[in-house]
């Protein structure tokens, strides 16, 4: 889901202009990388704590070169999911949502590197 498609579901829901859902939804994402930025933590209750930490220098190969290459240290942004989300996403055990999931991980559209089980980490910006 995108956030246009979250703005459209939200005006469908509410009956409000799609602009003004648009800039309360942008305001809130500001928000929450405002308070990473400043605080380093921001805790939603009954949705997830986000959550700055720092990623070790270490070593990689470069795909193309087979090179290797120096990573240098780095902040991420670390998510653990609340409670109430993680029973939630469990349910879908056993539906066409799971199997689809699991075919997008074994053929690589998913990112192998966000562990369910532990903190998911944003590595976009490390290809």
């Amino acid at each position: 889901m995108t956030k246009k498609e979250i703005v459209k579901t939200i005006s469908e829901e509410t009956g409000i202009n799609q602009q003004v859902i648009k800039s309360i939804v942008q305001r809130t994402f500001d928000s929450i990388v405002t308070t990473l930025v400043e605080e380093g933590r921001i805790e939603l209750r009954n949705f997830g704590v986000f959550q700055v930490k720092p990623r070790a220098a270490r070593k990689a190969r470069n795909p193309r070169t087979g090179r290797q290459v120096e990573v240098p240290e780095k902040f991420v942004v670390t998510f653990k999911p609340g409670k109430i989300m993680e029973q939630k996403v469990n349910s879908i055990e056993g539906t066409p949502l799971a199997q689809q999931i699991r075919d997008e991980m074994a053929s690589g559209k998913l990112d192998p590197e966000i562990d369910s089980d532990d903190e998911a980490t944003e590595e976009a910006s490390e290809s």
